[in-house]
Formats: C-alpha cells, sequence, structure tokens
C-alpha cells in the first residue's frame, strides 16, 4: 500500500513512477525527477560491467540529456535508509542545494524528505570536501562539525 498522503500531488506522482520503475525493471531502485517544466524523467538502476548508476543519477542524466536546466523535486524508491550522498550531489548539480529529494520504501510509504544539502560532508570522523562552496571553505573540527570560513 502506497502511504504518501503527506506528499502534494505531484510528489505522489514522482514516488509512484519511481516505485513503478523499480517493479517493472526488477532493479534494486526506482527514481523520478521532475523539471522546472513539469516533466518528469524515470530510471531505474543501471548495473553494466562497465557503467554503474544509481536510479537517481540515471533519472538526472535523463533530464539533463533532455535539456532541463533545473529540478523542483526529486524521489526515489529503494531499501536504503537515506539517500546516497552521491545521489544528492547529482540532484544538487542540477537542482540546487534546495531541491526536496524524497525516499520512500518499495511499498511506496515516505521515510525521508531532504534538500539535496551543500556540498560538503562529514563521514565516520573524516571530511570529504566535493568542491569550494560560493561563500567559503568547508573544514571539519576533530568533533566531526563542520565550519564555514572565508577563503
Amino acid at each position: 500500500m502506497t502511504d504518501t498522503t503527506e506528499l502534494d500531488a505531484e510528489d505522489r506522482k514522482i514516488v509512484t513512477l519511481a516505485r513503478s520503475a523499480r517493479a517493472r525493471n526488477g532493479v534494486p531502485e526506482g527514481a523520478a525527477v521532475r523539471d522546472e517544466t513539469g516533466r518528469t524523467y524515470v530510471a531505474g538502476t543501471v548495473a553494466l560491467e562497465s557503467l554503474k548508476l544509481s536510479a537517481l543519477q540515471t533519472a538526472v542524466a535523463m533530464a539533463v540529456a533532455s535539456g532541463a536546466t533545473s529540478l523542483e523535486a526529486a524521489a526515489v524508491v529503494s531499501a536504503a535508509e537515506t539517500p546516497s550522498d552521491d545521489d544528492r550531489a547529482a540532484v544538487r548539480d542540477l537542482g540546487g542545494p534546495d531541491t526536496p529529494v524524497l525516499l520512500a520504501g518499495p511499498d511506496g510509504t515516505l521515510r525521508v524528505r531532504v534538500t539535496a544539502g551543500r556540498s560538503g560532508r562529514v563521514t565516520a570522523g573524516r571530511t570529504d570536501v566535493r568542491r569550494r562552496g560560493e561563500r567559503g571553505r568547508v573544514t571539519a573540527r576533530p568533533s566531526g562539525r563542520l565550519t564555514a570560513g572565508r577563503s
């Protein structure tokens, strides 16, 4: 049963499309994104010997290849507990840091709603800064807290 009652109709649509892509293709993840004009792009996980992309990365690539210049929202259906940093980065690259990323379980139940976020991240006590932000550099203190400074 799909429980997406806390989503508006457009977000329910992309969760439903992502869920159907996952089921139809028998892949670990299904994803859908909505661009700035309201067009949707739906994809499943790509797992070729020479190319491996998550479903959300594939959907973002399809949007870019079709001429989208921004994203309004993204959804992924997966057994995961949270959207991966790589998935959020792909959404952020096209849609910006405030783009909502919805994660639903295989049954369609919304688990997490996050934004694509900023480019720096701290994992397991180490810093992995992907790129310098517009407002300066991002560093991590030994406590693992991020601090921003002017460069």
